[in-house]
């Protein structure tokens, strides 16, 4: 009876380690990707006003594919889990709303629909499936980092579409975004005071979209088999042969 009451309780603290052993690796991820965020696609993912559809696309699948990668590099191959984006993309919305909350909101007043973070989720699930059916992470990032491209406009336009709605403000004509930048005002520096789309890459066949959802994928592919390498470097786990004594 003693042995089993001891087996009982060590597959009960056993089960409490492998908790506290998830939650710690959340945090860190979260922690890890929510910086590495802010530094990289910081303006673009804070702003309303930056969500335009020339550089956001670009900018943000980009930088943003990084730990997702990682992820799925230590996860596919230490456990065969194929949830490392979807993991790590979902550590990432958690830390974002806590931030724009508690700072954004909480601290700064800014409206939290001026504010709000994108989601990444949609294109975490296929590029976890892309890797689960394929068993193969070369093909994940041809075809899954294509497709975290293509799908990160879409994936967001039903939240950003009423803010593209066009409308006339003293005698111009701006979106809905547009015309929230300047009624609240960030910083004295001119860069935040921007008009949605400015440039001339909407040259090509009269529309930008196109053009940063291909190069967007594009680039995506190249950072992911960086970031793979990264992930599978950082836990490569090593055995050591004990020498007898």
């Amino acid at each position: 009876m003693q042995q089993v009451a001891a087996e009982a309780e060590a597959r009960a603290l056993e089960r409490k380690f492998d908790i506290v052993v998830l939650v710690s690796m959340f945090l860190a991820i979260l922690s890890g990707f929510h910086i590495h965020q802010m530094l990289t696609a910081g303006d673009w993912s804070f702003w309303i006003d930056w969500k335009d559809r020339m550089w956001w696309p670009v900018v943000a699948p980009i930088m943003d594919i990084t730990f997702p990668a990682a992820c799925q590099a230590i996860l596919w191959t230490k456990f065969k889990a194929p949830i490392g984006a979807t993991f790590s993309c979902a550590g990432l919305f958690f830390g974002q709303w806590m931030n724009r909350y508690w700072n954004f909101w909480g601290w700064a007043h800014y409206p939290l629909n001026f504010v709000f973070p994108e989601t990444l989720l949609p294109q975490a699930i296929v590029l976890d499936g892309v890797l689960m059916i394929t068993n193969n992470f070369v093909v994940t990032a041809l075809i899954g980092g294509e497709l975290w491209g293509w799908l990160f406009y879409p994936s967001n336009w039903p939240m950003i579409a009423p803010y593209h709605v066009p409308v006339e403000y003293y005698g111009q004509l701006m979106s809905v975004a547009d015309l929230i930048q300047y009624q609240y005002i960030r910083t004295s520096t001119p860069e935040y005071i921007r008009m949605v789309e400015t440039g001339t890459m909407r040259s090509f066949a009269g529309g930008v979209l196109g053009v940063s959802a291909f190069f967007s994928g594009f680039c995506s592919v190249i950072m992911y088999f960086i970031w793979w390498y990264f992930g599978y470097f950082f836990g490569w786990t090593k055995f050591i042969k004990h020498s007898k004594v």
